[in-house]
């Protein structure tokens, strides 16, 4: 299993600052074959300067959601970081 994309990635416009909310569509290589997933997450600053970063599935995954939630963790934490991520 391997991340291939976050596609069509849209930030949703709410009114708190240190809180991000975003949808998009994460492109997953699977044993079968690449596979498309939607999933909303979110980007949070915390008070000490830490990110926490949520994933949630709308789209049910047969795959173990464990090892899948942290290499999406990962690859939206290297998205943001390289400024991959929709401002607006």
């Amino acid at each position: 299993m391997k991340i291939i994309a976050i596609k069509d990635t849209i930030r949703k416009d709410v009114p708190i600052y240190y809180k991000n909310f975003y949808t998009g569509v994460v492109v997953i290589d699977m044993v079968k074959g690449p596979s498309e997933y939607r999933i909303d997450f979110t980007i949070e600053m915390k008070a000490t300067g830490q990110k926490e970063i949520v994933v949630s599935f709308i789209d049910n995954i047969d795959y173990p959601l464990i090892p899948l939630n942290k290499e999406i963790k990962k690859f939206i934490d290297d998205l943001d970081s390289g400024g991959g991520l929709p401002i607006d």
